[in-house]
């Protein structure tokens, strides 16, 4: 076998995979189908976009519009995985016609092709298909995917960012594999699509072997990722919770609450002084945080403080997220556990389902994060 048939039968491969998790993704019985049909979208276009490799010559030239419209399917791919992650990360997030907008590229590109290609006599298509690494058209479309790649890329992990601060201010005990998911599907992507910039810069340097070895590994690449992705669907069909959108960090709160001064300020800080103690008697008498799912929203019900208010309180007052602030009673509570002769029997893994951890390595991170030893090594230094 020849490195062309078998560039060629790895392309074949992700292909069918990238369809196969497509069609799966559409059949699925989840709560979370605009995500998995945006993620369908996403892998079909990649497919449509990585079958180029083995499609026929000839069936190419007997249908040269055909094929022009298939590279224009590229404009498509960052778009639709971008709209992915918005959709998996915020639970409210809906299609709009104002995401309309990241369809313009494909549709200026198909424009452009109009005019310049698609009405083409069939032999001044045959001479730009075989000069097409030359011309205006393919340099255009290669400086499109390189301007969305880069835009993507940092509007992915912008997008990430925001869903993480967000998290940790308003929610405990988050689902980390959702953003370990994302974030490392997200880097490992955006890796091959800066590969593949590199791989068309050196298919301009003419330079043929090189470019069929650089094609080789990036489809090798491709291929791995791509089925990694079927593992990932099948172990987690339903992996994906997201949260509100329209929730603001602290940040974006203050400017607007932080408005008085002199005495009105200083009344401030004394009722701000009160709602603190107030809210750490009522986490040591009333134990919310053993509760694994709580919520800020859920601690603002029960102790009648607004949502607002109370997120200022504890993430800039207190100057903890409130992931930190409820997980620090969490472990103290466990600490006590642990130092308690009598409950000497507890496993490690029991009483963190019962300070109101439901994860193992979480419960580790935090535990060390705040007594710099792992639970085991602090129960026998007591």
């Amino acid at each position: 076998m020849n490195i062309i048939s078998f560039l060629t039968g790895m392309a074949g491969l992700s292909v069918f995979v990238s369809l196969l998790l497509a069609f799966f993704l559409l059949t699925v019985q989840t709560k979370n189908k605009v995500a998995n049909r945006l993620f369908a979208c996403y892998l079909f276009f990649f497919a449509i976009d990585n079958s180029g490799i083995f499609i026929d010559e000839n069936f190419i030239r007997n249908n040269f519009n055909l094929e022009f419209f298939r590279w224009t399917v590229c404009a498509l791919i960052l778009p639709a995985f971008y709209l992915y992650v918005l959709s998996v990360c915020f639970a409210d997030f809906r299609l709009k016609s104002k995401q309309l907008l990241h369809i313009i590229p494909f549709i200026i590109t198909n424009a452009v092709f109009l005019f310049r290609l698609y009405f083409l006599e069939n032999a001044e298509k045959v001479l730009f298909y075989e000069h097409r690494d030359q011309s205006p058209e393919m340099s255009y479309l290669f400086l499109v995917l390189g301007l969305q790649t880069v835009l993507y890329s940092i509007g992915v992990f912008l997008v990430l960012k925001k869903y993480r601060e967000i998290y940790q201010e308003n929610y405990t005990n988050p689902r980390t594999s959702i953003y370990k998911w994302l974030f490392q599907m997200a880097m490992v992507l955006f890796v091959l699509y800066y590969l593949s910039i590199i791989k068309n810069i050196v298919r301009y340097a003419q330079i043929d072997y090189l470019w069929i070895w650089s094609n080789t590994i990036l489809q090798f690449l491709v291929l791995t990722v791509t089925c990694w992705f079927v593992l990932k669907a099948l172990n987690y069909p339903e992996l994906f919770r997201g949260i509100d959108s329209k929730l603001l960090l602290t940040k974006d709160i203050l400017p607007k609450e932080s408005k008085g001064i002199g005495e009105v300020k200083e009344n401030q800080n004394e009722a701000i002084v009160k709602q603190i103690q107030a809210l750490k008697d009522y986490m040591t008498e009333k134990e919310p945080y053993l509760d694994p799912s709580l919520t800020i929203q859920e601690l603002s019900n029960q102790i009648n403080i607004p949502v607002r208010d109370l997120s200022v309180l504890i993430n800039h007052h207190i100057d903890q997220h409130f992931f930190d602030f409820v997980n620090e009673y969490r472990i103290q509570k466990a600490m006590i556990i642990l130092k308690d002769p009598a409950k000497r029997q507890l496993t490690v893994l029991e009483i963190l389902y019962e300070v109101g951890f439901n994860s193992k390595s979480s419960f580790n991170t935090s535990f060390k994060k705040y007594t710099n030893l792992t639970p085991t090594a602090y129960r026998n230094a007591s």
